[in-house]
């Protein structure tokens, strides 16, 4: 068995038990997977309430066996909330910590309801995977990934993501309404369940998550796919619908999401369509469009999809 087989395998164990809490999601839980094994593969999840991002989030942290935290975000939360600080213990006549942050998966719920304050007190954290307190710099367990939501219709008494924090989400993901097939199902396992919870086994842990991280760094990608990563990177840049294009961490993102795509799929190379398949994910938070164009809701999408079709795919 190759090192990109055992990839695949694992990943398709994860994929499995995950899927039986979550019906009908399997290309949004597959892309997410692959974030999971990427470096880095912070997630923001944009969708309308009740369609199973905070579940999405948990299922995944209790298959891949990591420790896992929710915190809902607030207008009146603090960034010491979040990160955590020193609190006098009178009976010790000490100062111990209260750990935040400290957590394999933080699920950042409704993440643009705080302050931009306190939003950026997830900024070390998801760039460096520390904190500092109090002038001390503690690390953070590693593997460490933050999913954050939030609707994406409800304006008021809500903080939008500054350009710094959103450049710092491998990509951005829409998990969408199931079919009326798949609603049905969620229905009929409910009923049989005889209750709301869902108890999923713990199919691998922290430690060979990093070791299948290791192995996706193994996957070959030819100097003219990074070629092709880099033209539809600067692509955007001179887009003259786009005001800010995307910058150098979108075609990391791309890098490391095309390879841990192709290692999912059991290959040792990377493939063009595996550079396509997360262009709109990896693109579509990190572009600034001109003014007249913030009312279409899918202006992103097309100028996207119009970048790729205008891009040269490499042919060997």
């Amino acid at each position: 068995m190759t090192n990109t087989q055992a990839v695949a395998e694992w990943s398709q164990r994860v994929l499995n038990e995950v899927e039986k809490a979550i019906i009908g999601k399997a290309d949004v839980l597959k892309e997410m997977l692959a974030a999971v094994l990427s470096s880095g593969g912070h997630l923001l999840l944009e969708d309308y309430p009740g369609l199973a991002k905070t579940l999405i989030a948990r299922s995944f942290a209790d298959v891949l066996g990591l420790g896992f935290k929710r915190i809902q975000f607030t207008p009146d939360l603090l960034p010491g909330d979040i990160t955590g600080g020193y609190i006098y213990n009178r009976n010790e006549s000490s100062f111990v910590l209260r750990e935040g942050l400290f957590a394999n998966i933080i699920l950042a719920d409704e993440i643009n309801r705080a302050s931009p304050k306190t939003q950026s007190a997830l900024l070390e954290a998801m760039q460096e995977y520390q904190v500092t307190l109090e002038g001390e710099t503690l690390p953070l367990p590693r593997p460490f990934i933050v999913i954050a939501t939030q609707n994406p219709i409800e304006y008021e008494g809500t903080f939008p993501l500054p350009e710094a924090q959103l450049d710092r989400f491998v990509m951005k993901l829409a998990i969408g309404y199931p079919s009326a097939a798949e609603e049905q199902e969620i229905l009929r396992r409910r009923r049989q369940r005889g209750q709301d919870e869902v108890t999923l086994a713990a199919v691998t842990n922290g430690a060979e998550l990093e070791q299948m991280r290791q192995l996706v760094e193994e996957v070959h990608l030819e100097p003219d796919l990074e070629r092709y990563i880099v033209t539809l990177v600067a692509a955007t840049r001179t887009h003259p619908q786009v005001a800010v294009g995307a910058s150098p961490r979108a075609s990391l993102a791309l890098l490391k999401l095309a390879r841990a795509w192709a290692a999912m799929h059991g290959r040792t190379y990377v493939l063009p369509d595996d550079i396509k398949q997360f262009a709109r994910q990896t693109l579509t938070h990190r572009l600034l469009l001109d003014p007249e164009l913030w009312m279409r809701r899918r202006a992103v999408d097309e100028i996207i999809a119009q970048i790729l079709q205008n891009t040269p795919v490499p042919v060997k």
